[in-house]
């Protein structure tokens, strides 16, 4: 969704999007990409400008129909019971609070960062190192549920534990993907057990 809506706000401008841009923008925060945007992309707005349209699409696409992940909502729950639970996205504040808003598990997260309230996107681990801080715990007593490369690789230079479930569209680089801690198939397989193989 992220992928369209960028797109399009660059084919609407005359513009190509290159090949690598994609891949590129994944896990940046949203001064970086929206910088990408104007600087590599030819974008004529200011970057705030830019994510400003963006995030305004991304909302209107959410509240018509959330992209969840099957088993998003169960696998969220399952380890709300157990652990406390944040949030480290690159996406903007407000879409990470709509879509926890709307996926209706908002109540099970006790922190929430978003990567533009940090210095630096993913793969820097500053997101997580922020989340890890807010919700009282030591880095290497956490874990990170990832999908992407800029992911996968911050959590790593973090130091948590890394819990890769990879993006099927965008597959992780093999690299990123053989330094996680254990590589799951999907969100059904996500159990307490593989976040603290010592929990009950």
């Amino acid at each position: 969704m992220w992928d369209e809506v960028r797109r399009g706000l660059v084919r609407e401008a005359g513009r190509p999007w290159p090949e690598e841009a994609t891949g590129a923008m994944q896990g940046m925060s949203s001064p970086e990409w929206s910088g990408y945007m104007h600087e590599e992309l030819g974008l004529e707005a200011a970057p705030e400008d830019i994510a400003g349209e963006v995030v305004r699409r991304m909302g209107e696409r959410y509240r018509e129909r959330l992209p969840l992940l099957t088993g998003a909502r169960q696998a969220v729950r399952r380890l709300a019971r157990r652990f406390p639970l944040g949030v480290a996205s690159s996406s903007n504040r407000p879409l990470v609070d709509l879509a926890l808003e709307l996926a209706g598990v908002a109540d099970a997260f006790r922190a929430t960062v978003s990567s533009e309230e940090v210095a630096r996107g993913k793969p820097a681990p500053d997101v997580y190192l922020e989340a890890c801080r807010r919700l009282g715990v030591a880095p290497a007593r956490a874990a990170a549920v990832e999908d992407s490369t800029s992911g996968l690789r911050a959590a790593r230079a973090a130091g948590m534990r890394v819990i890769a479930i990879p993006n099927r569209r965008y597959a992780p680089d093999p690299e990123a993907l053989a330094a996680a801690d254990v590589v799951l198939p999907s969100l059904a397989a996500l159990w307490p057990r593989v976040v603290d193989p010592g929990a009950a």
